[in-house]
């Protein structure tokens, strides 16, 4: 069940770019959405590993 709290984000994507990104995810046993965020975490890991930890506003921590 989707979690209302949870921002959605909607994207054009290139058929080849499309087909690529879900024969990677069948690979990996994920859903599109699930490498998607997987993709996200890690670029996020990467980044806070080289320039610091990113703060979230604690208005943004408290919707919830």
């Amino acid at each position: 069940m989707r979690n209302k709290n949870n921002k959605h984000l909607g994207i054009e994507i290139d058929p080849e770019l499309h087909y690529k990104l879900h024969y990677i995810s069948d690979y990996e046993g994920r859903s599109a959405n699930g490498q998607i965020l997987y993709l996200i975490r890690k670029c996020i890991k990467s980044f806070e590993a080289a320039e610091g930890e990113i703060a979230v506003p604690d208005e943004i921590l408290n919707k919830k």
